[in-house]
């Protein structure tokens, strides 16, 4: 928080402040004595830490630091960050007298240098990221925070161009988007060297990499968006690569829709999954990922494949389930609405999703505080000095354009002749809780449209008045900009703006973003972007270690009133329904001409068919994109209310939703170990929580573990039951112990196969889990944690869909717990005798692998009723073929 006497920042907004923001000093070796400096205390790739302190020694090389706790740390200097900025005061100098320094006249950038160093002050308007760290301070770094680059050139030589354009970009500090659309699809033929590709989605691994190695590099993580177009034929395959681990670790991922395919969705229609010719004369020189424009063109395009559209859409669903990935940005109609619909098509997003944006397109950041537009005396918002800020906020960054460095040519021409920027907001939930209204509720709604409306019309009426002073954006056409969808909602709210426009014109092709502002409103001390607090007590997880945080303004409401409830507009993420969040974000997205970071938080209950209804719900309200995060369905997670330092090092569970968090980087944040839920999945957050507090040693953390445990009786009664997987057919007896599941057993698979291995291990431990601590709650863990896990195939549809043996285990649990609730009063269900008494689940037929059938028929050779693990290419395709054991996946064969 700030100290408002003399500006400077203590604990968290402290640390952020100097690593992130304030002014380096690049020469470490310049410390001396009484520098306040950043030093690390915790030198872990992953789970690193940093505190501020004092140095008060130094010997050659090594330092004393005081610490801000009073802690004595001996360091050397290159673990130190030396700083030459220590207060935000001295920021502010700096970024007013840079950004006002491209004025024509010394008049007026001495009358800007004063007005921007205005709104800067106490924190009202927050510079972005990149702006607050390079303006004044570097001629190098970039003060835009992201940047989409053109989809890659459908060739090894443009791919590598894409890559390499890509490092320059983040080695500079910005994030970037790519949309893999371009790319042909997996085993395509490829001409030129007689083979086939790969496919767009292997293409993005390595553009995922690449983005993990500079994350380890650098200052500040890499950060990267993919996305690709619902007619893509690589489109399942991307929506499900993050259940694969290791494949696309370093990136957020997200579905490009049209409005045909959610009418397909919504009319149960099939769609078609095509790609242009690549033997067209045309296709080398014209393909940049434009379907439509190719097809204007007159290029041929080749059916892949059909498919169902509403399997496609629960697929998408399933996977935003279990991992909050894919997203979905609605594409057409992003483009319907766009300003900039009639010269430059929208791609692709930035990583966190909130700016929508051409070819060589930027994000341009900042936000206004709006926690600072209380008016005390009057009980609202004090709009008049809202109105000045906003409208001098525009000017500030129409001049950030002329001030940045520009690395890329093409980024120069496209942010020239466009003239983008994303004016935001931060400390939104602040405001509603001094304003006494609920966020989420019908009230707030209304709020919102007024408040936001506001700010959409100052801005637009400040852009105007820039135009009259510097001349429109280059590209401006007056009868062809005001049809846009957003204008059009625009002028018809608002005339004036319209009347403004035409007499005018207007300096930027877009005003409004609403970004997640994750590290900087952390920094402020405020809620980040449009979203409620996550919790009013939390802890908070990032490179600077692992810090607890109080809600300023709901911790001054307890000291006021000690031992009383916070009264109920005193709301956070996980208090209100995912509704709630999809309507605050579809009632700001009215009013915002770009897009919106914006997480719905859900309980970890939140079940698969909810988050249809809820992605559906968005695209009905006029959301252009929709992402959610299930609590838990990520294996480390930037805040959480559970204190667990350093445990997801260790189990990789977490508690807590997850926020975006990070300026223009946050979701890389979020924690991007995704594809290793199944991990996490099988250490249940609670159960990892119970062992906190355990004695570290064997001796007494078995004595823990013996007093908790229910040894087995003689004899124990349960069911048997037939689940077919994509494994082959699983027998899972669950035997109960004092009226509850108490003990599992898997049959899977040929004896001494690995599967069979695994899965008698998987049985192994979920006994063991059963049977130690409460069993009511227990059971509802196991399946909670083990059910959805997907591997590399699934079978069945609907409610028959079994994913993984794990998945199979969980629904047997389901269909137990609901036997035992219905028995006669005994707690237990009745005994499976036989077969033909057993409950049966799944698709009820054998299993046959869909690529080893056309083999075995042509051999004559009997359906496959269970497969193991390939050692060569680690997929379930060994089979039994003439003798000896053959991967139908790789070709793998034991016998050669």
């Amino acid at each position: 928080m700030v100290t408002k006497q003399s500006g400077q920042l203590e604990g968290l907004s402290e640390k952020i402040f100097l690593d992130r923001y304030a002014w380096k000093n690049a020469d470490s070796n310049d410390t001396k004595v009484g520098d306040v400096v950043l030093v690390l205390t915790k030198d872990d790739p992953k789970f690193p830490a940093k505190e501020v302190g004092e140095v008060i020694a130094r010997s050659g090389s090594e330092v004393t630091v005081r610490l801000r706790s009073g802690d004595l740390v001996q360091s050397s200097v290159e673990k130190l960050t030396l700083t030459v900025e220590k207060t935000p005061g001295e920021m502010w100098d700096r970024l007013a007298g840079a950004i006002s320094a491209v004025e024509e006249t010394t008049e007026n950038q001495k009358l800007w240098q004063e007005r921007f160093r205005y709104v800067l002050d106490d924190w009202k308007l927050v510079p972005g990221g990149r702006i607050a760290a390079g303006a004044g301070a570097s001629e190098e770094l970039t003060l835009f925070n992201c940047y989409v680059i053109p989809s890659p050139h459908d060739s090894r030589g443009g791919i590598m161009k894409t890559l390499s354009e890509m490092t320059e970009i983040m080695a500079r500090g910005g994030g970037v988007g790519i949309n893999l659309s371009s790319l042909r699809p997996r085993r395509a033929i490829v001409a030129g060297v007689n083979g086939s590709s790969s496919g767009a989605v292997s293409w993005g691994g390595l553009f995922s990499y690449t983005t993990g190695l500079i994350e380890q590099g650098g200052s500040r993580r890499g950060a990267l968006m993919l996305m690709i177009n619902d007619w893509h034929p690589d489109l399942l395959d991307f929506i499900t690569v993050k259940q694969s681990m290791g494949q696309v670790t370093n990136a957020n991922l997200s579905v490009c829709v049209s409005n045909d395919f959610m009418r397909a969705v919504k009319e149960d229609l099939d769609w078609e999954l095509v790609f242009p010719d690549t033997k067209d004369p045309e296709y080398d020189g014209l393909w940049d990922g434009d379907l439509e424009k190719w097809r204007q063109r007159g290029g041929k395009v080749i059916p892949y494949k059909t498919v169902s559209a509403r399997e496609v859409w629960h697929t998408i669903i399933e996977s935003a389930w279990k991992s909050a990935e894919p997203g979905v940005v609605f594409m057409e109609y992003y483009n319907q609405m766009s300003n900039s619909w009639y010269f430059n098509p929208i791609i692709c997003t930035n990583p966190c999703g909130e700016q929508g944006l051409p070819a060589w397109g930027v994000c341009n950041l900042s936000a206004i505080n709006l926690s600072k537009f209380y008016d005390e005396a009057n009980g609202d918002v004090a709009w008049d000095e809202l109105s000045k800020v906003t409208r001098w906020s525009v000017r500030f960054l129409d001049n950030v354009i002329d001030a940045t460095p520009y690395h890329f040519p093409e980024n120069e021409q496209n942010q020239k002749r466009e003239r983008r920027v994303g004016l935001g907001t931060m400390g939104l939930a602040e405001l509603m809780i001094k304003l006494g209204i609920r966020y989420g509720d019908p009230e707030s709604l209304v709020f919102l449209d007024k408040l936001y409306g506001f700010i959409a019309r100052e801005s637009y009426m400040a852009s105007t008045e820039i135009a009259a002073e510097k001349g429109s954006f280059p590209a401006f056409e007056a009868d062809k900009y005001v049809q846009s969808g957003f204008m059009r909602h625009m002028i018809s709210e608002f005339p004036e703006v319209g009347e403004a426009v035409k007499k005018r014109g207007i300096r930027n092709v877009t005003v409004i973003t609403q970004a997640p502002t994750g590290s900087t409103g952390t920094m402020v001390g405020t809620s980040t972007g449009i979203e409620p607090y996550f919790a009013f007590e939390y802890y908070r997880q990032s490179r600077l270690g692992y810090d607890k945080q109080l809600v300023p303004i709901a911790q001054s409401w307890k000291d006021a009133n000690p031992g009383q409830e916070l009264p109920d507009y005193y709301v956070t993420a996980m208090s209100l329904s995912a509704e709630d969040h999809i309507r605050v974000q579809a009632a700001i997205q009215r009013w915002v001409d770009s897009s919106i970071s914006k997480t719905a938080n859900c309980p970890g209950d939140f079940t698969v068919e909810e988050t249809k209804r809820l992605y559906e719900l968005a695209f009905e309200l006029g959301c252009k994109g929709v992402t959610i995060y299930r609590d838990g369905s990520r294996d480390v997670q930037v805040l959480s209310t559970d204190k667990a330092e350093e445990k997801p090092a260790e189990d990789k569970s977490s508690v807590g939703a997850a926020a975006k968090s990070g300026e223009g980087n946050g979701a890389a944040e979020i924690g991007e170990a995704n594809g290793a839920e199944a991990i996490g999945a099988s250490v249940p957050a609670a159960a990892s929580a119970e062992f906190a507090e355990a004695p570290v040693s064997l001796r007494a953390a078995e004595q823990v573990v013996d007093k908790a445990y229910k040894s087995r009786p003689q004899v124990l009664r349960g069911a048997t039951y037939k689940v077919n997987t994509p494994f082959g057919m699983a027998y899972i007896t669950i035997n109960d112990l004092n009226g509850s599941p108490g003990e599992i057993f898997l049959n899977v698979g040929k004896a001494g196969s690995d599967v069979f291995a695994m899965a008698e291990a998987l049985g192994r431990v979920c006994s063991l889990f059963l049977r130690y601590g409460d069993h009511g709650n227990k059971v509802k863990l196991l399946i909670k944690h083990l059910k959805g896990i997907g591997g590399s195939g699934a079978i069945g549809f609907g409610v028959n869909r079994v994913e993984s043996i794990a998945d199979a285990v969980a629904k047997a649990l389901e269909n137990h717990v609901q036997l035992d609730d219905a028995a006669d009063g005994s707690g237990t269900a009745a005994v499976y005798a036989d077969e033909s008494a057993a409950v049966q689940q799944g698709t009820g037929g054998e299993l046959v692998d869909e690529v080893a059938a056309p083999y075995l028929a042509a051999k004559g050779t009997a359906a496959i009723t269970s497969r193991d693990l390939c050692p060569s290419c680690g997929s379930a395709s060994l089979i039994n073929v003439e003798g000896c054991k053959t991967c139908s996946n790789c070709g793998y064969s034991k016998c050669s």
